[in-house]
């Protein structure tokens, strides 16, 4: 049996804006709120270290196919 290799996807059940941190946090199988405390601390040097990779995922990384939106 060939075992399918994981994949990021954006979430549709658990999302705020793009779903992109929830996204991160079921594939690392962590709580979503600490992805996005991650992502807020990226944003208060100025926005851009934070920003500009959620932008780029969120045009780059498909949603899952396999979720519900809620």
């Amino acid at each position: 049996m060939s075992k399918q290799p994981k994949r990021l996807f954006r979430s549709k059940k658990d999302r705020m804006i793009a779903g992109v941190c929830g996204g991160i946090a079921e594939y690392f199988s962590i709580d979503p709120v600490i992805v996005r405390l991650v992502a807020v601390l990226l944003l208060i040097p100025g926005g851009l270290p934070g920003l500009l990779p959620y932008i780029v995922l969120w045009f780059v990384v498909p949603e899952n196919p396999k979720q519900k939106k809620a």
